[in-house]
């Protein structure tokens, strides 16, 4: 049984709009919120300009068939040391399977989820068309390794992405 000494508050129009306000406040606060954690996480874009890269994707295709008259075989080992290190060794030979020295190869390790976390690795020639790197504080998970190969004059001669795992 309810208290016959009380009776029930009335429900005015300031309640309901005081209901209202704070509903629609809430729900504002909490987009408010989301918004600014999407910004915030937000890895950036693939190019600047998409025009600047559209202009720039015929000399692209070319080179690609340039690369693939060349024939070579560069084979790239990448492992991830216990201090977090991604150690990148590349084996670099032409068609006939001779090393290729005095190339300038450089190498970026890209997340492909983030890449604000993109790791440039400086590879040096460590023996004949054998070269070493490595990037420091490198998180496990997916990774798409870029390998550019250049001539001392500056012109690429070579480029490949290649998706590694590292533990």
């Amino acid at each position: 049984m309810r208290n016959p000494s009380k009776a029930p508050r009335p429900l005015t129009g300031r309640t309901v709009l005081f209901y209202l306000v704070a509903f629609f406040a809430t729900v504002m606060g909490v987009n408010l919120i989301m918004v600014k954690f999407a910004i915030d996480t937000l890895p950036g874009t693939e190019v600047d300009s998409a025009y600047r890269a559209s202009l720039a994707y015929k000399s692209e295709i070319s080179a690609a068939h340039d690369q693939q008259r060349r024939n070579w075989k560069v084979e790239a080992h990448v492992e991830r040391s216990a201090g977090g290190a991604a150690v990148v060794r590349i084996d670099a030979r032409d068609a006939n399977g001779t090393p290729l020295s005095g190339l300038k190869f450089s190498g970026r390790l890209e997340r492909p989820t983030d890449k604000r976390v993109d790791r440039a690795v400086e590879l040096a020639e460590s023996g004949i068309g054998v070269y070493r790197g490595s990037a420091p504080d490198v998180l496990p998970g997916q990774w798409d390794l870029v390998i550019e190969g250049e001539a001392r004059g500056g012109a690429r001669l070579f480029l490949s992405r290649n998706r590694v795992i590292l533990n």
